[in-house]
């Protein structure tokens, strides 16, 4: 009987309800307290598994004008030194349980460390200020800057800078 109620409920949604949720179901319907053992049981004898769906990114794209156009084409040398640089963030995380993030900028000619800064929130400031330092210790320069395009290099102070 248990086991003709699990196939109806289970072809009912379309078979969503894993053995948890239909333990819950079942139980405030048949007014019973069945274990949850005994629906996994149940279900693995009729074959009856649980359709895993998958959730929506909660991610916002960002719109084409924040986006710069992918100069680099994917040619990952370059033919001397300070002609690209790539950037990016890093997370660290301690033991015990805090984060540190560290904001870097390699020359691609060799991959030598051209900038780099640690700090403890991730956002625009640290970018900031690893560009500024690199520009600092090579005044005068102007290479091509890569990136992989996260939302701090898609800001408007970025782009301006």
């Amino acid at each position: 009987m248990l086991a003709k109620e699990v196939r109806r409920r289970y072809d009912k949604r379309n078979g969503i309800l894993g053995y948890r949720q239909m333990r819950t179901q079942l139980n405030r319907k048949l007014n019973k307290q069945y274990n949850k053992k005994r629906y996994f049981r149940i279900m693995r004898a009729l074959r009856l598994q649980a359709v895993i769906r998958k959730k929506p990114p909660r991610y916002v794209k960002t719109t084409a004008i924040h986006v710069a156009k992918n100069k680099k084409n994917c040619h990952c040398n370059a033919p001397a030194p300070n002609v690209k640089w790539s950037t990016d963030v890093i997370e660290l995380r301690y033991e015990t349980g805090r984060k540190a993030y560290l904001g870097a900028i390699i020359d691609v000619y060799d991959n030598s460390i051209v900038s780099w800064i640690l700090s403890h929130s991730n956002n625009n400031k640290l970018l900031i200020d690893t560009l500024k330092k690199a520009h600092a210790h090579n005044p005068g320069l102007s290479p091509m800057l890569q990136s992989d395009r996260g939302f701090q290099y898609t800001s408007h102070e970025y782009a301006r800078l």
